[in-house]
């Protein structure tokens, strides 16, 4: 067995003890409000960088900038990074208001009883549409609250399944961040690890919908929302959605998306001609930390790979899990345990993809299936963290239209979180192994 040396993963310590120690700070000992997002995580990265840059002592700086320069070279990095300028660029043209439309729509044509079952669905497809659980519950959360008011369902209720719809489509979107993530750093095709994924997530989500539906037959409630609605500006979205899974290439179903909302924001007055630009620029900008992280994640892992860092990992991790499905386990738990040390799946998945890539080959995994694991545990994970951005934008919503609620509140009650870690956990250790391809 190659020995490894462990003070090589000093970096990724020095990462998550910043990232969480100041994140922890912020957040409870200052009670900064979002506290977690106040730490710039761009900048934290380049101290572990940093701290990388200056280990291994007898390699000379010059050859450590070029194994930074292959490792930020990479095809899949470089594929990654392109992808996530071009989901920008998209969300930046269709802009995220339209999607309220499917909430509306719902809630004014099926009785007030299922409301929360609609909240569920509508978060599902909203989010698998635009590929961001924070979005989703940006836009529906407000809309939950209305329902809860209308109707009489509890408020944790309404927004606990908002929040797992959200991440419903955050795992399972071809334009969410955690997908292009896991896709690109394993090297698999987005549709296979779609089918992947998909094969895990649907009884979560159908178990989810009869523990609902269950709970609202339950209740007398009565009350309706009503809003205005326009169904046209979905179209892009739907495009998106349809072209993934049918495999078209990423590039052109972005670039037909981009193309399709372009003509129909402007057709339909929601966006004038001279302002189409500048959304495009600010949907590609708001990329630039996810990008960024990337190519410092890239770097910090090539010098540490090179020092020996990722053999001792790996070393520990089998000395832990003898069997493939024991591997299987460990890449949860991995990225797992980076989610919570970071509060953010997307990195979570970035930091975890190389270590994954090697388990992956020690145990004879998939790469599609790696990617899926990798996606489904780290969206388990961020969808109950108290401090997570998806539980603090929700509640910071709800707050901002006067209603109270806490994330211990809420967290007894996202079921699909909890069922997707039970149904992956039995795709692990139930399903017959099959033939593993890629």
């Amino acid at each position: 067995m190659e020995k490894g040396n462990v003070k090589a993963l000093l970096p990724i310590g020095v990462f998550l003890v910043c990232y969480l120690g100041l994140g922890l700070l912020f957040e409870y000992g200052l009670g900064i409000a979002m506290g977690f997002s106040s730490v710039p995580v761009v900048v934290v990265f380049l101290l572990a960088l940093l701290v990388a840059c200056l280990q291994n002592r007898a390699l000379p700086f010059d050859d450590k900038l070029a194994i930074m320069g292959r490792g930020i070279g990479d095809k899949t990095i470089v594929t990654m990074i392109l992808i996530f300028m071009a989901a920008g660029v998209f969300v930046g043209t269709v802009g995220r208001d339209s999607a309220e439309s499917v909430a509306y729509l719902m809630l004014s044509v099926i009785p007030a009883q299922f409301s929360v079952l609609v909240l569920f669905v509508v978060s599902c497809f909203v989010s698998l549409s635009m590929g961001t659980s924070v979005g989703t519950i940006t836009l529906i959360t407000p809309i939950a609250v209305a329902v809860s008011a209308a109707s009489g369902f509890d408020l944790p209720l309404c927004v606990a399944s908002v929040m797992g719809g959200a991440m419903f489509g955050d795992n399972l979107s071809f334009i969410s961040d955690t997908t292009i993530a896991a896709c690109q750093g394993q090297g698999c095709q987005m549709k296979d690890k779609f089918r992947e994924n998909f094969k895990i997530a649907l009884p979560a989500a159908l178990a989810t919908l009869v523990i609902i539906l269950a709970l609202s037959l339950g209740s007398d409630i009565s009350g309706t929302v009503s809003h205005d609605y326009d169904l046209v500006q979905l179209v892009p979205y739907l495009i998106v959605l349809v072209g993934g899974i049918v495999g078209v290439n990423v590039f052109v179903v972005l670039l037909l998306g981009i193309a399709s909302g372009s003509l129909i924001m402007v057709a339909t007055g929601a966006t004038a001609p001279v302002d189409l630009l500048t959304n495009m620029g600010s949907g590609a900008a708001g990329m630039f930390e996810t990008t960024m992280v990337a190519v410092l994640v890239s770097a910090i892992c090539a010098l540490i790979r090179e020092h020996g860092g990722f053999t001792a990992l790996l070393n520990g991790i089998k000395s832990l899990f003898k069997s493939k499905k024991g591997g299987q386990l460990g890449m949860g738990l991995l990225v797992g345990a980076m989610d919570i040390s970071t509060a953010n799946n997307t990195v979570a998945i970035v930091m975890a993809n190389p270590i994954a890539a090697d388990m992956a080959k020690t145990y004879g995994i998939s790469k599609r299936k790696t990617a899926s694991i990798l996606d489904t545990f780290s969206c388990v994970f961020q969808g109950v963290i108290p401090y997570g951005a998806q539980m603090l934008v929700a509640i910071s919503a709800a707050s901002e239209l006067g209603y109270a609620v806490s994330a211990f509140q809420i967290i007894p009650l996202l079921f699909y979180p909890f069922l997707l870690l039970l149904s992956s956990l039995a795709f692990i250790f139930l399903a017959p192994e099959g033939k593993e391809r890629d």
